[in-house]
């Protein structure tokens, strides 16, 4: 392709794809933030180009004369000596959004059209929701126009405490489903916040605003491995709990062990008055409740570098945390089950023992041949007695 002397297609082109197939350009452009003209030199050639190619350069005057838009067009008169005076094309100016438009052609017309009946219900509500429109572009050319609608009528429903301490599922709306109010979480966040000057961002979200509950989240398995446990869990063998849940109510058991993997969970074995919660893998949140500084805590997980982490942030938030079948001994008694970890955590993690410490640096420098030994790959009478040795301290 030529360095000099830009084709009208040429040019479409690259106007197209650096002003209205990139998103933040376009919303910047709609919003006024980048201002027009747009401005497109077309790279008049000198005369030692022109005269290296005549054909090119005739082709590019007489497509630029032929163009639809001549009022865009900047021209003018150089004199070559060689070739005489010539009126030459130096610039397209194009002066507003919709000359940009009308310029790409079909589709973009198209797309302008989907933006103004989606956006039109919501400004027809507030005019000052504009920007906020603009920001969420994207989301606003997917939606139907139905559903643009439904943000229209759902918005002034939405005020202050209207949760009252239920979960958002349950908000008292009229004509508008909670499940269309969460999946349009966020930009509903930005409208209202728009709305009620930055009240919605100050009072930390949508759902804070609004007084709701928190949907439940990180959940762990639960499971009390005596008879004394369960009767005090209802009977109930197996449970799954959330983390504020975990937080709040102390599980009724001396012990708790902690381990990473589920299968590793189910496979446990009768122990006295021992509780376990596994399955959580780096999730380690919900063991900054208060109650679990009374208990005599456990945890078991992989021996990689993972494990290891996670194993130091347990203790970094209870620092009582015993671990478990998390050693040298444990590793040189199965060392042929050893493999190799896909992704290790670099960083020497700061609450480990000193023994871990160097078990965690002869993981990452390969000392074992391999990398990894996942705790499902214990012999179960191995995995049994360590337990029962824990319990008996």
């Amino acid at each position: 392709m030529k360095t000099w002397g830009l084709l009208p297609k040429v040019v479409v082109a690259e106007i197209e794809r650096r002003e209205w197939a990139n998103s933040a350009r376009l919303r910047a452009r709609l919003s006024g933030e980048r201002t027009f003209p747009l401005r497109v030199a077309l790279k008049a050639p000198s005369e030692a180009e022109a005269l290296a190619d005549l054909e090119h350069f005739q082709a590019f005057v007489s497509a630029w004369k032929n163009w639809r838009f001549p009022e865009q067009l900047e021209w003018q008169r150089k004199k070559y000596p060689r070739l005489g005076e010539q009126d030459v094309p130096v610039a397209l100016s194009i002066a507003s959004m919709p000359a940009l438009i009308a310029l790409l052609g079909k589709d973009a017309e198209a797309r302008s059209r989907r933006w103004q009946e989606r956006m039109q219900p919501l400004l027809a509500f507030d005019s000052r929701l504009s920007t906020v429109l603009l920001k969420h572009l994207d989301a606003i050319e997917t939606i139907t126009v139905d559903n643009a609608l439904r943000l229209a009528k759902v918005l002034p429903q939405l005020r202050p405490g209207l949760g009252r301490q239920a979960y958002l599922r349950a908000l008292p709306l009229a004509g508008v489903d909670t499940k269309f109010v969460e999946e349009h979480a966020a930009l509903l966040a930005d409208l209202l916040d728009r709305l009620h000057d930055g009240a919605i961002g100050a009072a930390g979200g949508l759902s804070a605003w609004l007084g709701c509950l928190e949907n439940p989240g990180g959940w762990l398995h639960v499971r009390p491995l005596c008879r004394q446990s369960r009767a005090r869990l209802a009977g109930l063998p197996l449970l799954q709990l959330d983390t504020p849940t975990l937080r709040e109510y102390a599980l009724p058991a001396g012990r708790i062990l902690i381990v990473e993997n589920k299968q590793s969970g189910y496979a446990l074995p009768e122990l006295d008055d021992t509780i376990a919660i596994f399955g959580g893998g780096r999730h380690t949140a919900w063991m900054d409740a208060e109650w679990l500084q009374d208990k005599q805590i456990g945890y078991w997980g992989d021996i990689d570098s993972w494990g290891l982490a996670i194993l130091s942030e347990a203790r970094r938030r209870q620092p009582q945390v015993q671990a478990l079948m998390m050693n040298e001994d444990t590793v040189q008694q199965h060392l042929k089950r050893m493999v190799d970890e896909t992704d290790s955590y670099k960083q020497l993690p700061e609450h480990l023992t000193e023994a871990e410490q160097q078990l965690f640096e002869r993981l990452l420098n390969r000392f074992y041949g391999k990398t990894r030994l996942e705790q499902e790959r214990l012999a179960p009478n191995y995995v049994l007695r360590q337990l029962n040795a824990w319990i008996q301290e």
